[in-house]
């Protein structure tokens, strides 16, 4: 599964929990949002995480 900004986008806005812990992750770490996005990925999404499976629907062709 690869790292994709749009994909990670999309997940958060769709997610309100997400962007409650996107905005922590800047404050607390002093990030800026686009290395906050990759933060959240690897630790919600990627290897198994909770949003895993929402992350790769995201990924799959519309019908």
């Amino acid at each position: 599964m690869k790292y994709m900004k749009s994909q990670m986008k999309q997940l958060i806005k769709d997610n309100e929990e997400l962007q409650k812990r996107l905005k922590e992750l800047m404050e607390e770490h002093e990030l800026e949002k686009n290395f906050a996005l990759r933060a959240l990925y690897h630790s919600e999404v990627a290897e198994g995480g909770k949003y895993q499976l929402a992350y790769q629907k995201l990924d799959l062709p519309k019908e």
